[in-house]
């Protein structure tokens, strides 16, 4: 009799703690306390045993501890001991462990025995349970056709415990960073709310050879002792956004979002981003529109369609502003999470309020419609966090199927749709690139966009078939650049290349390829290309007056070399007028060899005999061997032009 007072007062005690731990969020702590009880409570008290298997049931609901979820909603039911939403939830959780036919029946017991007080949160209820016999009858058969993805576990990236959220970054996506609650992370506690250590950061880099090195993590005070994940970057790459979730020993924790800078190579301790002055609700999983202009997030604040819904806010120098939900058709009942951004522009997001195959599945939106990949990019489990490589259908997301304590994974998965893009590159004439740079994209569907570039000067943009566009590449201090294209359809993916070299407004600019009879000013016909370039970039640039001048090596006298130079100029000269181009824009110049070249470095890249800033005059010259000599009076053999004005017609003659 003793021992059972004792036994009795122990599952009492051990319920009262479970109590205190579920109302703090931490739920495996309070599932340990619960399994406790249950096993000290005689089978005899049926009823403090039922109660006990359901609370039980919500803890590992909420850890994705699947399997151990039905058994306890099955003993609660056994046990007479449901509340109105156990079938529901029982449900949902024999969809995400694939047995579709017994979800069926949950979801159909509970609609028979609901009562619809109309009220918004039972027609919520409703809703979500018709979804799930829907889901439960189209799962088998989405199963059973596939898809066109390929879906293949990276156990690379694989530990002991989750890693999930991956998000690819770096101008050639050659880093990827995750979620992991590995033991590396930092911290010495255990979470209470998944009996594993607080997630942090990691990141994994490509090498030389194109292969992922062993991830490690973030070596800098982004990471703390709390949660921190899912993270995303804005378009340059500078601007880390991610979760936070601190801990707090007497208060329940609710994820916000914070961020980051990043100087050189070092992230900076995160700080707080103040969405709403809501206290109470959760803002977690950020995701920055490819234009940089929206932040998009998941939140249970109030105002929302039920559940988690996925909310955006428009970022301006000024701060936030303007914070809405994305409503119908993206946001359910149920809990939509995780958005995130294919570079064309598509939104993905994860969600279990719409058809699935169980649990979170991933859709995307398009023509204002929510779509369903389908199998195997989804599966019976939860299925989140997609991030892609380049424009082309893809990179990796994460998942738990397959693993029995429900800690997710980082798969790859590739589409092999038909994806045309054209990448270009901005550079200086005769120098390097242009990260400064802007290119104009316009085309005959009504394509008028402004793309930015990276730092390598380069841009990646999906374009249509059936489309002509225009691009025009721009800089500060450089001449206009246009490249005209034309999109035919294909039969598979494309990328079209362009180049965008702006001439200098402020240093000479050297025209390749000018090739003149022997000692003579007459052109030659490989000249025309060239000269052509030249036209189309004046008339480009039609404010533009320049000089063209013509130069000689140091060989001859210096008066006749002077005259050639001078016939060559005005023979180019000449061409460029009888191509449209006003002779009061045009200067012709012969220097003779009066201005031997200066070296600039780029082309010491490819004479390394040559330094920055050399000069090549005669003296120079002389001092090298024969072949270098060559080189270097080829060099200042040229034909360049330098401009003058940039105000040509903008302001009457007078």
């Amino acid at each position: 009799m003793v021992a059972m007072f004792l036994t009795g007062c122990g599952a009492e005690q051990a319920v009262k703690k479970g109590d205190r731990f579920y109302a703090l969020g931490e739920y495996y702590d309070a599932s340990t306390k619960y399994k406790k009880a249950y096993s000290q409570t005689p089978a005899k008290e049926r009823t403090q045993r039922g109660k006990v298997a359901l609370k039980m049931a919500e803890c590992y609901r909420k850890i994705n501890y699947t399997q151990k979820a039905i058994a306890a909603y099955n003993n609660a039911i056994r046990y007479k001991q449901t509340d109105s939403l156990t079938y529901l939830y029982l449900g949902q959780q024999l969809m995400k462990n694939g047995n579709y036919k017994e979800a069926e029946k949950a979801f159909q017991t509970f609609l028979d025995s609901m009562r619809n007080d109309g009220s918004t949160e039972s027609r919520n209820y409703e809703q979500l349970a018709k979804t799930g016999i829907q889901s439960a009858q189209k799962a088998p058969q989405w199963k059973k056709e596939g898809s066109a993805y390929t879906v293949k576990r990276e156990r690379f990236f694989d530990s002991r415990r989750a890693e999930y959220s991956p998000m690819l970054a770096g101008e050639e996506n050659d880093q990827l960073f995750f979620t992991s609650t590995r033991n590396q992370a930092k911290g010495d506690e255990l979470s209470g709310i998944t009996g594993t250590k607080n997630a942090d950061i990691f990141m994994s880099q490509k090498d030389d050879k194109g292969k992922w090195q062993r991830p490690e993590v973030i070596d800098s005070e982004l990471n703390s002792d709390d949660d921190e994940g899912a993270c995303c970057f804005s378009p340059d790459g500078r601007t880390m956004y991610l979760t936070q979730c601190r801990t707090d020993a007497s208060y329940p924790r609710y994820a916000t979002i914070v961020t980051s800078n990043r100087s050189d190579a070092s992230w900076s301790k995160a700080t707080e981003l103040t969405i709403t002055h809501d206290t109470l609700s959760a803002y977690a999983h950020p995701a920055v529109a490819p234009d940089g202009e929206w932040l998009y997030f998941a939140s249970n604040m109030p105002g929302g369609m039920g559940g988690y819904d996925i909310w955006r806010f428009r970022l301006t120098d000024k701060g936030l502003s303007g914070v809405e939900n994305l409503g119908a058709p993206i946001n359910t009942p149920g809990d939509e999470l995780f958005p995130t951004f294919r570079p064309n522009g598509d939104l993905y997001f994860s969600s279990n309020g719409h058809e699935g195959m169980g649990g979170l599945d991933i859709y995307f939106v398009e023509d204002g419609k929510v779509q369903h990949p389908g199998y195997p990019l989804n599966s019976q489990g939860d299925d989140f966090g997609m991030t892609f490589e380049g424009l082309l259908n893809q990179g990796f997301f994460s998942s738990n199927r397959g693993d029995g304590k429900g800690w997710d994974h980082i798969y790859s998965f590739y589409n092999p749709e038909i994806v045309q893009t054209v990448k270009g590159w901005v550079y200086e004439q005769d120098g390097y690139e242009l990260p400064q740079a802007v290119v104009y994209m316009v085309g005959n569907d009504g394509t008028n966009m402004k793309l930015s570039v990276k730092g390598d000067g380069s841009f990646t943009q999906p374009i249509k078939p059936g489309v002509d566009y225009v691009f025009l590449g721009t800089c500060k201090g450089f001449l206009n650049h246009q490249e005209q294209l034309r999109v035919e359809p294909v039969t598979e993916s494309e990328e079209y290349v362009l180049q965008f070299p702006l001439a200098s407004i402020t240093a000479p600019v050297l025209i390749e390829n000018i090739f003149y009879d022997f000692d003579k000013a007459t052109l030659r016909p490989e000249s025309t290309a060239a000269l052509d370039k030249l036209v189309a970039l004046l008339n480009e640039n039609a404010n533009v007056t320049i000089e063209l001048s013509a130069h000689c090596d140091y060989k001859g006298s210096a008066e006749y070399n002077k005259g050639l130079a001078q016939r060559r100029a005005e023979a180019v000269v000449e061409y460029l007028t009888a191509h449209g181009i006003p002779e009061d824009r045009l200067k012709p110049v012969g220097y003779g060899k009066e201005k031997p070249k200066t070296i600039r470095r780029k082309l010491t890249e490819k004479y390394p005999f040559l330094k920055e800033g050399d000069v090549l005059t005669e003296e120079f010259i002389k001092k090298l061997d024969e072949e270098q000599q060559e080189i270097c009076n080829q060099l200042n053999r040229r034909t360049e032009f330098i401009v003058l004005r940039t105000t040509y017609g903008l302001f009457p003659k007078k």
